[in-house]
């Protein structure tokens, strides 16, 4: 039986849950992942489960943040003061900004407060911090 090894290209169904049962991802709907195994373009955790895995095999994992998308960065936490926002903007928790560094880049941040004089925006991944469960299945296997 074909197993996936490193720098295999692979496609799998998933579906992405939050230890709570939240779906946060699913493939089920639309065409199978590919990737090549080992390449980088996976989180860690995800990308070390597929390896080793046999055609049509189904498995259900966890994945603690260091494997997936990090610990809560505390230095990605900003404090904007309100002068620097547009003077019509009405922030609210949860909103997606733009923001812009000095050198010209192009960063998502989520509003996480408000109060009267600033606002606090988090440019963490929305999935940093959080243990996440992967439901996979293997539906292809093409080595190199």
């Amino acid at each position: 039986m074909s197993q996936a090894k490193k720098q295999d290209t692979v496609k799998v169904h998933y579906t992405g849950k939050l230890t709570t049962g939240e779906v946060f991802d699913t493939s089920l709907q639309r065409e199978p992942l590919e990737f090549v195994v080992g390449a980088g373009m996976m989180i860690q955790g995800f990308d070390a489960a597929v390896e080793g895995m046999s055609l049509n095999e189904k498995k259900t994992i966890n994945i603690a943040p260091d494997q997936a998308y990090g610990e809560v960065r505390q230095e990605l936490m900003q404090k904007v003061p309100r002068e620097h926002l547009p003077e019509d903007m009405q922030p609210e928790v949860g909103q997606t900004l733009v923001a812009q560094s000095p050198d010209g880049r192009e960063t998502h941040v989520v509003v996480a407060q408000v109060s009267e004089d600033h606002i606090v925006v988090d440019a963490n991944h929305p999935l940093a911090g959080k243990e996440l469960v992967f439901e996979i299945e293997l539906v292809s296997i093409e080595g190199n």
